[in-house]
């Protein structure tokens, strides 16, 4: 119960902190304002605004990506499901040692018996594959929106009010 309150705590953080500054749809999706950058320069300093001032609907889109990539998955969904299903049960309904016949099963041999037939099985399902689709699947995105996307006109208020 006190680990859900962390992860409850952690997202309400995360929402204050990060997606508090998304940006409306109209304003990220704007198409009027998408146009080719003339050289590099532009393209970086673009960049550079553009990923500071649409960082949260960044991070939401690299949060949907992820959610997809897991949910398209099945062996590493059900492997994940698996191994948190299984470290919840033992934590609920195991908390004291069983005796089986002769055997005495404690909280720590369920665990060994879950990792042992859990991380195998994760590593199968190929973890690492699917961050590094994620990675790169945002990666481009970010920087093909943020490249593309003209700066408004509160960039050149942004600038000036740095140097103030």
């Amino acid at each position: 119960m006190e680990a859900l309150l962390k992860v409850t705590d952690t997202l309400r953080s995360i929402r204050e902190t990060k997606l508090s500054g998304m940006r409306p749809a109209s304003e990220f999706f704007d198409y009027q304002r998408l146009s080719r950058p003339a050289d590099m320069n532009q393209a970086t300093s673009r960049i550079s605004y553009n990923t500071r001032y649409f960082s949260g609907n960044y991070l939401l889109i690299v949060a949907l990506l992820a959610i997809y990539a897991v949910i398209m998955n099945y062996l590493l969904l059900f492997s994940l499901a698996f191994l948190v299903g299984g470290f919840a049960l033992i934590n609920k309904f195991a908390p004291e040692a069983t005796q089986v016949g002769d055997h005495t099963i404690t909280q720590k041999h369920l665990y060994a018996g879950l990792f042992v037939i859990g991380i195998p099985m994760f590593l199968w399902a190929g973890p690492f594959g699917t961050f590094f689709s994620i990675v790169f699947c945002s990666a481009l995105a970010i920087f093909v929106h943020a490249s593309l996307l003209e700066p408004g006109v509160e960039s050149d208020y942004a600038a000036v009010q740095d140097s103030v």
